[in-house]
């Protein structure tokens, strides 16, 4: 759709040969980060053809007077600007935008980025060379929080997980295990996955393509340093999206991608989060449940719990064990780095391997 105001956004500029490298920034009034974000496009030390491509998605703010100042500015450093958008009353979407500026661009790579962020000068480069080395991966970095105290065990989470868990890991609350404005891959493999969903405010859009992704054997690499000032603050996209959709998708991927594997298997918490797992699991997958298991001595002296809304008579009683009694496959239920260790203590002490033995869901 090319609203009023917005020319065809290939015809901006003369025919060129398409870039090897497109950055893809979705805009929606950020004129508070955008002379930062589009300052760190120019800085990159990628020796390739570099386009950018921006949606402007219905910005009120000053954004667009600050993207044309910038035009003028990497266009003379040999940076291709392509811009589109639209002036309607309201913005589309995240998914929409991205799928947009992806698009009206001509890059063979697509770097993504959001526009409150900003991103280090080798970020293109270091990048480009592991996607051309992981054709159907996501390719991802390590990423420094702005304001650095903000969601640090989030933030440790992103820049510490193994390279064997950002597959592994892929079911917890944070999300994808590269985040979305680090990511980076092949237009081709995009085109095999995408697009983005456009449902809009409240879509985790990110998340769902993510997991098309893995269903499709995508592979998630990591380059290990930091290539991104990753912003946090209260109007960011990503807070209009509600836990419980987030648990919803996150549950329908676990039942379909985790637990067809195993015959039954333990949730590991006894607790408030343990039992909304349970409850939140179609029948089915509720029969494999062959018990709960926790450290909490007035949880396993109680012996078992007792699902009341289910509609099965009698209805199910699960035993509730301790951790040591348990058998794995275990789905843990435990928020990692919230028990001084104890948790990961006892995690250990069982010599189970990640992802064949259990896997995090917190």
């Amino acid at each position: 759709m090319q609203a009023r105001g917005y020319p065809a956004a290939r015809a901006m500029g003369p025919a060129r040969a398409p870039a090897q490298v497109s950055v893809i920034l979705p805009v929606h009034d950020a004129e508070p980060w955008l002379d930062e974000c589009l300052g760190s496009v120019l800085q990159q030390d990628f020796e390739g053809s570099m386009e950018l491509s921006i949606f402007n998605d219905a910005s009120k703010d000053k954004s667009m007077t600050i993207i044309e100042k910038w035009k003028k500015k990497l266009e003379g450093s040999g940076i291709l600007v392509v811009i589109g958008g639209h002036d309607s009353p309201s913005p589309r979407g995240v998914g929409y935008s991205k799928n947009q500026a992806v698009a009206q661009s001509s890059g063979s790579y697509l770097c993504f980025l959001d526009a409150d962020d900003v991103m280090m000068p080798q970020r293109v480069r270091l990048q480009h060379e592991a996607a051309l080395r992981h054709p159907k991966s996501i390719i991802g970095c390590q990423v420094t929080r702005e304001p650095p105290n903000s969601t640090e065990r989030y933030t440790r989470w992103i820049n510490q997980l193994a390279p064997d868990q950002l597959l592994t890991q892929v079911f917890t609350s944070n999300g994808p295990t590269v985040i979305m404005p680090t990511w980076f891959c092949s237009r081709a493999w995009f085109a095999h996955v995408g697009p983005f969903d456009e449902g809009g405010r409240g879509v985790p859009e990110d998340l769902l393509f993510f997991y098309e992704h893995l269903r499709k054997g995508g592979g998630v690499v990591r380059v290990d340093q930091s290539l991104l000032l990753y912003r946090y603050h209260p109007g960011a996209a990503t807070h209009s999206v509600l836990e419980t959709t987030i648990w919803a998708h996150r549950v329908r991927f676990l039942e379909e991608q985790a637990l067809p594997h195993w015959a039954t298997f333990t949730i590991w918490n006894a607790g408030r989060q343990g039992r909304r797992l349970y409850r939140s699991l179609t029948a089915g997958s509720q029969r494999k449940v062959a018990a709960f298991c926790d450290v909490d001595e007035n949880k396993i002296r109680k012996g078992f719990y007792c699902y009341e809304g289910s509609q099965e008579r009698p209805k199910p009683r699960i035993p509730v064990l301790h951790f040591r009694a348990a058998r794995p496959p275990f789905v843990i239920c435990v928020k990692l780095d919230l028990t001084g260790g104890a948790f990961e203590d006892n995690l250990r002490s069982l010599n189970l391997q990640e992802g064949r033995d259990f896997l995090h869901f917190s």
